[in-house]
């Protein structure tokens, strides 16, 4: 089992930033991708980005520009630096990780983009 701890988010105003944090822990072999997905209220849950081992990132176009996603695989981390925030982006963030085709989750973070 991987466990997934979030971190960093919050109420801020449009415009502005925030950075969120995930911390992978546990059965820790060889993740594969790490990543962050959002779901809104009343909306499906939908992928904002991801980053495999590699370095290779994949954004949503709705972020393309604004959100910049990077991981540490020493430390098992993946972050999701957002800025210009909009308040189409308020939603609860879910860390995400693949290893050995299991997919991980979790249990959320809540951003808030409102004046």
């Amino acid at each position: 089992q991987v466990q997934l701890v979030e971190s960093g988010g919050g109420l801020v105003q449009p415009g502005g930033s925030l950075r969120l944090s995930c911390t992978a822990s546990g059965s820790i072999f060889s993740i594969n991708v790490m990543g962050w997905y959002r779901q809104a209220p009343g909306k499906e849950r939908e992928l904002v980005a991801d980053i495999s081992d590699s370095g290779t990132t994949n954004y949503a176009d709705s972020v393309k520009g604004r959100f910049t996603i990077s991981r540490d695989n020493a430390k098992n981390t993946v972050d999701l630096q957002m800025n210009s925030l909009k308040p189409e982006d308020t939603a609860v963030y879910y860390c995400n990780v693949l290893q050995y085709g299991i997919e991980y989750w979790g249990k959320g973070t809540l951003v808030t983009v409102s004046s």
